[in-house]
């Protein structure tokens, strides 16, 4: 069992939860994570890189120097793939359709879970009591991290009903939000820190945070 910590606003410590490292699957597998880790990275990629040929090149194709006679080498066209601001030899000229990585859905499942066991390993999560705003307030959320010790990139995981509390972190320099039911491997992995309410984090733990969406 691993105790999780449940600090209140201030960074007391007011009580604390025990976590099944079963759920989550049972150890830390770097192999799994790195590979779901690269599916979602790859998966994020356009594909619609370009670049231009000499052809393409805005530019004057007269020649810059005479051929003979000033002791430097032959040159022509200041679109030449040789020289700067020239054209590209082979040039990209079409979408790449080819990047898209798959893995079983329970593969991604277990990847996104035991993400969040790495990150109680090692001390990474920060769970509070409630996240509840009546008005969103960002002076207030940011007094929040600083009291837990957040002083690095941060991702904040709040109910899809929890506005207020996602509009007073977004605009905190290296916080990002999401919610809770979204959570996986690529966001956690990008992240320092994981900051979640109590409620939060018990529903992404037996899976009510997927049922709710469902009903919804």
């Amino acid at each position: 069992m691993i105790e999780l910590p449940i600090y209140n606003r201030e960074g007391k410590q007011v009580e604390s939860i025990n976590i099944d490292e079963a759920l989550l699957g049972s150890e830390v597998r770097p192999t799994l994570l790195k590979q779901a880790y690269v599916m979602s990275h790859s998966n994020r990629r356009q594909g619609s890189a370009r670049t231009k040929s000499r052809g393409m090149v805005e530019g004057s194709t007269r020649k810059i120097y005479k051929q003979k006679g000033t002791g430097n080498a032959r040159m022509g066209t200041v679109r030449t793939n040789i020289r700067k601001g020239g054209g590209v030899t082979f040039a990209k000229t079409r979408t790449h359709e080819n990047f898209r990585k798959s893995m079983p859905k329970k593969m991604r499942q277990l990847a996104n879970r035991n993400a969040l066991l790495a990150k109680l390993v090692d001390g990474e999560v920060k769970c509070i009591v409630d996240l509840e705003f009546e008005t969103p307030k960002t002076k207030s959320f940011k007094a929040i991290l600083d009291a837990v010790g957040v002083d690095r990139s941060c991702l904040v995981a709040v109910d899809s009903d929890n506005r207020n509390a996602a509009v007073s972190a977004r605009n905190l320099k290296n916080v990002d939000t999401i919610r809770v039911d979204q959570l996986n491997v690529f966001e956690l992995l990008n992240h320092r820190y994981l900051v979640v309410d109590k409620a939060s984090i018990e529903a992404f733990l037996d899976g009510s945070a997927w049922k709710k969406e469902e009903v919804e």
